[in-house]
């Protein structure tokens, strides 16, 4: 998928969209609510992995986890629908994102959910993200604007139905059979989808980046 990139313009951007486009918006306190369930989910897994916790620990993690994720979607048709589009709502999103899935494959790499080879598919995640945002950094400085591609839209979907299926991994894997090893193949999916994307956002800063 071809990536453009965009010059914008210094005084062209508007701090919102709509009188919604507030810090308090309902679409922002969303995107809160998925940042303030990093902590929760991740002390979950902490409770496996470390305190060696029962299987309840997953299915509550799982929960949380769930209901951050579908923030994902609705904080994004909420800004659509009453037109509550910020610039900090646009900053925070892919933030969130990022934190979320991020501290997941921290613990589950901790609790041995995620290892051996699949730890790679984990390194690739992380090393991927931290690259783009910081060219997206730089190219900021800039004033150049790299949109976010359908396909990265799909790669993040990936990213959290993987973990969601890891989360659940044991505790899982008692309903579901080889709920783990679905996780961990999407999880090399995701991977997969995350070097493309990568490229695709490099390919299009690059002439920026030489300059």
């Amino acid at each position: 998928m071809e990536t453009s990139v965009n010059q914008t313009k210094p005084m062209a951007a508007k701090t919102s969209r709509g009188k919604g486009g507030t810090a308090w918006s309902v679409a922002n306190l969303l995107t809160y609510g998925r940042i303030a369930a990093v902590p929760a989910v991740a002390a979950c897994l902490f409770g496996i992995a470390v305190l060696e916790g029962g299987l309840w620990l997953r299915w509550l993690a799982l929960a949380i986890y769930i209901a951050a994720a579908v923030t994902d979607w609705l904080d994004g048709w909420v800004a659509r629908a009453y037109a509550q589009f910020s610039k900090l709502g646009r900053m925070l999103d892919p933030i969130a994102d990022k934190l979320l899935v991020s501290s997941c494959l921290l613990m589950l790499a901790a609790d041995g959910t995620i290892r051996g080879w699949a730890l790679w598919a984990a390194i690739i995640i992380l090393c991927r993200e931290i690259l783009v945002s910081g060219l997206r950094e730089y190219l900021a400085e800039l004033r150049v604007s790299v949109p976010v591609t359908n396909l990265a839209k799909w790669k993040t979907g990936m990213q959290l139905v993987a973990v969601g299926f890891l989360i659940a991994g044991d505790a899982g894997d008692v309903i579901l059979p080889y709920t783990s090893l679905i996780g961990l193949s999407l999880l090399w999916i995701s991977a997969v989808l995350t070097l493309y994307t990568g490229y695709d956002y490099f390919r299009a800063g690059s002439k920026h980046l030489v300059e």
